[in-house]
């Protein structure tokens, strides 16, 4: 599937009569470049883009009508979502929508006047990519990831679904402040969950994976990083290989077959964005935006993932589920 023909199937999806859109129609149309790092056939992908479109109908931006969006699917591959931040940017939107650190810090070495509205990003102050989360100052705002403390219930988490478990490899990246923020955090907890902790580097995956699960009774950690979700089957295949029960920071690899996430709704910081968008193609100014912290987290459970490990999920950890996959 094209990304011109995932556009067009979503708008036909979001038809609907909308008297903002009628009373704001305009001459010229305005540009958005929309950034993801997922794939035409990511659910996840698919469902951020749809509430967002959705989000700008309501306000009166329709795509093909007084809006034209530029989508590019960056596949999960670092290198590519470098070559489409080039190219969006050569396009001159009047806007760009990404999520990550890593999208962000590629759009901000190519432009400082194009407005950026990022979502997903873990720490945008420590990361350098606005001033204060109060007055970015720069051309980005948007909304984070989440807290720090937010990190703390991922080692709390494997420990329910696998209460015998004694140590967790935590994925992460030692290069960004965020990832030295999330495991800081992590570690922070071990001890009274009785957990060993064990860095792995994202760059070190196979290597760090193989030589952990060798020593047996342990679990995983996957911290929210741009790395992450490049290497996404990677990561669940080693896990569904070396049979460790897993969490992860994003729901992305629960519906691609992981075992449990939890983190913020993306879904709903893609809708959140649209009225940040709307109010930048209006004349305000990313910089007296302020950086937002979610409003809403999911905890997102698959259950035939927890089949595969020969585990049972905790009867009150189900019903506190926001979702749960059979």
């Amino acid at each position: 599937m094209t990304r011109r023909e995932l556009i067009v199937l979503l708008n036909g999806l979001l038809a609907m009569p909308s008297f903002a859109a009628h009373a704001q129609q305009s001459r010229t149309t305005r540009r958005i470049g929309v950034l993801m790092s997922g794939s035409a056939e990511d659910k996840e992908a698919k469902n951020a883009l749809t509430a967002f479109l959705r989000g700008l109908q309501q306000l009166g931006w329709i795509d093909g009508r007084n809006l034209r969006i530029e989508l590019r699917l960056g596949a999960g591959n670092v290198d590519t979502i470098r070559k489409h931040a080039a190219e969006l940017i050569e396009l001159q939107p009047d806007l760009i929508v990404t999520y990550g650190s890593s999208a962000v810090g590629q759009l901000l070495q190519t432009t400082h006047t194009v407005p950026i509205v990022f979502v997903l990003v873990p720490d945008p102050v420590g990361s350098g990519l606005v001033q204060s989360l109060s007055r970015p100052g720069g051309n980005a705002t948007g909304f984070m990831a989440f807290e720090y403390s937010l990190s703390a219930k991922w080692p709390q988490l494997l420990k329910q679904i696998r209460p015998d478990v004694q140590r967790a490899a935590v994925l992460w990246d030692p290069a960004i402040p965020a990832g030295i923020g999330q495991f800081a955090m992590i570690q922070s907890v071990a001890p009274s969950l009785g957990l060993e902790l064990n860095p792995v580097n994202f760059r070190e995956l196979e290597q760090g994976i193989s030589t952990f699960a060798g020593a047996g009774g342990g679990g995983v950690i996957v911290t929210a990083s741009g790395l992450a979700v490049a290497q996404r089957d990677l990561i669940l295949s080693l896990a569904d290989r070396y049979r460790l029960p897993a969490i992860y920071s994003f729901r992305g690899f629960v519906d691609a077959g992981g075992l449990i996430s939890y983190g913020a709704d993306s879904v709903d910081q893609f809708r959140l964005a649209s009225g940040y968008a709307d109010r930048i193609l209006k004349g305000e100014k990313p910089a007296d935006l302020p950086v937002q912290a979610p409003t809403k987290y999911d905890l997102v459970i698959n259950l035939k993932a927890a089949k595969a490990l020969d585990l049972n999920i905790p009867a009150t950890l189900l019903a506190s589920a926001n979702e749960v996959i059979e």
